[in-house]
């Protein structure tokens, strides 16, 4: 048992093993494995024991940060490697959690990061759900990410963790916000839509109630919104209601991300989550997208009614 009152298990176990070489070589480290494994727990143990200046980050939040960042120089010479410089800092150590690129423009903001980290010899620490062959998986545009996998493989060793439990199922009470969510066959609704100025580009919502957020499935994942506003709209709205949510084998692959991103970005930022369909769990998770095991396991989380 660990000082923490965690008891870990063989995998854990291994893993910190290697993570304990790696650290006396202050070699980064890229930890990657099904989700609930233990992972963000072990590498934040690994962040804490390493000396010197440390940032840890969140990777949604940070690239929102960048975004912005780059947005507000964007006719300025050098406009991407001030912005990662003013929003790193000077850290001998960064930690990222939760690293996965969908988004071909993230991917190649990435490569730059991982340039400049490179460049002035940071030490990364990162979780993933994917090993790094696996970022960028749309077969469009993974040859476009090579470079990035490459220095990925370069900056950090990967180093999987593979144990057989799954912990954010091994619990009894909520534990988040996001956890006292619920999916339902049915709920009121507000009367009128309001059309939102998220980014500099109209979202429609089928309203608003103080800070909570009703959307259409189709007008949040079919037209073309992307992770940085569902950021912006989490930082206004702790509460959220997706209404019409189909099975999502039914839908388009662009789709299906985007409903993964936006639970992604819900359990991030500890949003509540109310899914309003006429298919249970099993059924709206069924079928072939890319983040399948991961919205599956994140929205068991939550209190299934319907």
């Amino acid at each position: 048992m660990s000082s923490s009152g965690y008891v870990l298990d063989d995998a854990q176990l291994d893993v910190i093993a290697r993570l304990e070489v790696l650290a006396g070589r202050r070699r980064g480290v890229y930890l990657h494995g099904p989700v609930g494994r233990g992972k963000s727990f072990l590498a934040d143990a690994l962040f804490d024991v390493m000396p010197g200046a440390k940032k840890r980050v969140h990777f949604h939040a940070f690239f929102q940060e960048l975004h912005r960042g780059i947005a507000e120089r964007l006719y300025e010479r050098g406009a991407v490697a001030r912005a990662v410089r003013e929003l790193v800092g000077r850290p001998k150590v960064l930690a990222f959690d939760e690293l996965h690129v969908h988004d071909v423009g993230d991917a190649m903001l990435l490569t730059r990061l991982l340039e400049a980290l490179q460049e002035r010899e940071v030490m990364i620490i990162a979780t993933s759900n994917y090993p790094p062959a696996g970022l960028l998986p749309d077969p469009l545009y993974h040859h476009l990410f090579l470079p990035g996998i490459e220095l990925v493989e370069k900056l950090m060793e990967p180093v999987e963790l593979n144990g057989t439990n799954d912990y954010r199922h091994l619990h009894g009470a909520p534990r988040s916000r996001f956890e006292t969510g619920e999916i339902t066959g049915d709920t009121e609704l507000p009367d009128t839509p309001v059309t939102l100025d998220v980014n500099g580009r109209a979202i429609t919502a089928l309203g608003t109630e103080h800070t909570r957020i009703w959307f259409d499935f189709g007008d949040l994942c079919e037209k073309p919104t992307s992770t940085q506003d569902y950021l912006v709209l989490a930082d206004r709205f702790d509460d959220w209601v997706i209404t019409g949510v189909p099975r999502l084998h039914t839908c388009g692959r662009d789709a299906r991300q985007r409903f993964a991103n936006v639970v992604d970005v819900l359990v991030d930022k500890d949003v509540r989550l109310t899914l309003v369909s006429d298919h249970v769990l099993g059924e709206i998770v069924g079928g072939d997208t890319r983040d399948l095991a991961r919205t599956a396991s994140r929205l068991e989380l939550i209190n299934t009614t319907g």
